[in-house]
């Protein structure tokens, strides 16, 4: 398989940190050449891994199962030491410290944005502001780790997909936007959030570390990030609303846990 996208001086460190996990065995498509740029387009080649099953439900026995994956991933990435790929995807951009709730990204930037419902704006400020306030070493990590970039055969994983957002963030914050996102085929939704801490529980338990009291919190707040941000695109381009619904469903107890 041949892969070409934008450049955004991302790639490289993501097909290298992508190589390594692939040549000890994980689940997923061995890179076979580096990136090498084509004009304004990033390309490289990589093993086809085609097959598998997407897993349904968002129930907390599904969450333990991703959070398994999301754990043992993270354990792989944390040997390998390659640049930070920023700027980190659009999706788990709260850390640059632009004027206002959201990180320029000039796509939706150019929209109406009073298309965005209030209380949207209002949870995404609260959980940036309360991630902003953390302060945590950044790690590696997978920041797109949804339900449709993930395949399973017999039981067991098949391939884990999208390598490109790789983010550089800190674990709890990685782990936290997992925990929320796994659940997400298409369009993306928002997991319960007894799922949620189900996800989280059997992270900590695997890894063999306890988040502090810290963390958790701000595990809880990257929870909401990526379903504000598809709530605000959404609510931009009339999308049926999705997560516009599931967000202020949650965002009262999600907020509480994060402390913010």
């Amino acid at each position: 398989m041949v892969k070409a996208r934008e450049d955004d001086g991302r790639a490289a460190s993501c097909v290298t940190a992508q190589l390594r996990p692939a040549e000890r065995g994980f689940p997923c498509a061995r890179p076979l050449t580096p990136v090498t740029r084509v004009g304004t387009l990033a390309v490289h080649a990589e093993d086809s891994r085609p097959g598998g099953e997407v897993l349904p439900g968002d129930s907390p026995e599904v969450a333990a199962r991703c959070a398994a994956v999301f754990a043992q991933l993270m354990s792989e990435l944390a040997t390998i030491t390659v640049a930070p790929p920023l700027p980190n995807p659009r999706w788990a951009r709260w850390d640059l410290t632009d004027t206002g709730v959201w990180p320029a990204i000039p796509f939706p930037d150019r929209w109406d944005q009073r298309a965005v419902p209030a209380h949207i704006t209002d949870t995404a400020g609260r959980a940036r502001s309360r991630l902003l306030a953390a302060g945590r070493p950044c790690v590696l990590g997978h920041a797109d780790f949804e339900a449709q970039n993930l395949r399973w055969h017999d039981g067991e994983m098949w391939a884990v997909h999208d390598w490109d957002s790789l983010a550089w963030q800190p674990e709890a914050a990685l782990t936290g936007a997992a925990s929320g996102a796994f659940a997400s085929i298409s369009p993306p939704t928002l997991a319960p959030v007894e799922s949620s801490a189900a996800f989280l529980e059997t992270y900590q338990e695997l890894r063999g570390r306890r988040f502090s009291a810290e963390e958790r919190e701000i595990a809880w707040a990257a929870s909401l990030w990526p379903a504000v941000h598809n709530a605000r695109w959404e609510a931009l381009h009339g999308d049926p609303p999705v997560a516009c619904e599931a967000v202020p469903a949650q965002a009262a107890e999600r907020l509480r846990r994060a402390n913010a």
